[in-house]
Parts: C-alpha cells; structure tokens; sequence
C-alpha cells in the first residue's frame, strides 16, 4: 500500500472518493439522475472531506457512459441477471468493473478489496462476500496477466 504513496496517490483519498461513487452510483441507478446532476451533488458532499475529486468524477462517468459494457463483464460471473443483483452490491460491482476494465493503474487486489469494505459499509450483511466471490472471478479474466502473476 505504501508505494502507492510514492506515484502521489493517496489510498485513503481514493477510498473515499469510490465510497461517494458507490452512492452516487446507487442513486443513478435507482432515480435514472443525469451525470452532471449527480457528480455536482456528491462532488458538493466530498468537498467537505478529503477525497480525491478528480478520481471520483472518473469513476462515477466511466460506469454511467459504460454501464452496458460492465454489465457484459460481469454478467458471465453472476448467478442471476445484473438488474436482479441488490443496488449497492450493482453499484460496487459495476465501479469495481470500470476500475478493472478502464483503470488497469490500480492493482486488482485494491480493487477488490475497496469493493468488499464498501459493501460491508452499505450493503447487507452477507453482501460482501457476493461480491468476493464475483470480483475474484470477473479479476481472473479480465486481468488474467496480471491475477496469474499473482498466484
């Protein structure tokens, strides 16, 4: 984690930032809210705390613009239709997908793991592990280099 520090990312920034995501992303989902809408209104919530804004906004167009091809990536890894799968679980498997997919600057691990406490944090009490189990098989394929040298 520390090295992270090094490239002048801050991962306590960052998680704070995919937490606000995992909200705005959830009420995209449930109220259909335009992106500028959505980002003005959690950007606003994040200036109080130190977040890092820029990576939020990124995660938050990039599932909005790309939420059919998220879907794509994760669907083979679901046991039941994305729409079927509980909002804040959609929400953090859809954020962790654009990260996998679009951000490959981000260790899988981390994105998984960031994914799994967010759960825990919003979602049901067994939530977290639903999203284990889809993460870790959506990371060895869409990051199979990388999930293999890991091994």
């Amino acid at each position: 984690m520390n090295r992270h520090r090094n490239d002048g990312i801050d991962p306590v920034a960052r998680s704070r930032s995919r937490r606000r995501a995992l909200q705005a992303v959830y009420a995209w989902q449930l109220s259909g809210a335009g992106e500028r809408d959505l980002i003005a209104q959690f950007a606003h919530e994040q200036a109080h705390e130190i977040a890092d804004l820029v990576y939020f906004e990124d995660l938050v167009r990039g599932v909005m613009r790309h939420a059919g091809e998220l879907d794509a990536a994760l669907a083979g890894h679901l046991d039941r239709t994305v729409e079927e799968v509980d909002p804040i679980e959609r929400a953090a498997l859809r954020i962790a997908a654009y990260e996998l997919v679009h951000r490959p600057d981000v260790p899988y691990r981390v994105v998984i793991n960031e994914a799994i406490d967010s759960t825990k944090r919003f979602g049901s009490e067994h939530g977290h592990t639903y999203v284990n189990g889809v993460l870790d098989k959506a990371a060895a394929s869409l990051r199979s280099l990388e999930a293999q040298a890991r091994r």
